[in-house]
């Protein structure tokens, strides 16, 4: 379980990166409140260093939180010390009773386990749910990248600075995302170097999955007033009552 989002890019991702996951908690509490879901279990699939978990624990919600990354898991047991954290695939981790799911950016489009099998999770997740439960995700879709062309870009932030250069397989609808870390360390910077897949899906094609499983889907660009990056797409699905 350490071989994305180790220590440094999880650091960095939790102090550099916060914005996704903060920007659109605020929607997603609405959508629980206009889903009359205003108690209960919220299993945060994909949990990283636990900003969305945070938000809804303040919410007066139960939250379970998955992530593969023991160190994404690490920071956010300090961070919402009172939920409850599993390192496990999301793909894997068994899915208790619950009111409501969510997992937002981009979580199950990621390459890290071989049993990546969204049909299956969509099965889990419904079966999870009570009625009247919901589904709130979001994933990326093809056009992340102008074909025949890679970027490359950088950010950087106190004591640290992060690379990264993506390149997409329009055929094989994969995106390739190579991350460089430099983080200083005493007098030092030290730097590491993840790899990370992830498979593109058409939103019509996942909501079409998701119906299949007997979901009623709504689709979104937005969390509330926060707008999702260029060929993303949100989605609440929601087991009838």
């Amino acid at each position: 379980m350490t071989q994305w989002y180790k220590e440094d890019l999880a650091f960095i991702h939790d102090v550099g990166f916060s914005d996704y996951a903060l920007k659109s908690a605020p929607g997603i509490l609405e959508i629980l409140h206009r889903s009359k879901i205003g108690e209960g279990l919220v299993v945060d699939l994909g949990c990283g260093s636990g900003l969305l978990t945070q938000e809804l624990a303040k919410a007066d919600y139960r939250v379970l939180g998955v992530d593969i990354s023991e160190s994404m898991i690490a920071i956010a047991r300090q961070r919402v010390p009172d939920a409850e954290f599993r390192v496990e695939s999301l793909f894997k981790v068994d899915i208790p009773t619950c009111n409501a799911v969510t997992s937002i950016g981009e979580c199950l489009n990621y390459l890290f386990d071989a049993d990546n099998t969204h049909l299956e999770l969509f099965d889990r997740i419904y079966s999870a749910l009570i009625p009247g439960g919901v589904f709130i995700f979001d994933i990326a879709e093809p056009g992340q990248v102008t074909p025949g062309n890679s970027t490359k870009g950088f950010i950087e932030g106190e004591n640290w600075i992060v690379l990264v250069e993506k390149e997409e397989d329009r055929e094989q609808r994969t995106l390739n995302r190579r991350i460089i870390t430099f983080r200083k360390l005493g007098e030092h910077y030290r730097r590491d170097d993840e790899l990370h897949r992830l498979r593109l899906y058409k939103s019509t094609d996942i909501a079409e999955d998701l119906r299949q499983v007997g979901f009623c889907v709504e689709k979104m660009r937005s969390y509330g007033q926060f707008h999702l990056p260029k060929a993303h797409t949100a989605f609440v699905a929601r087991k009838p009552r």
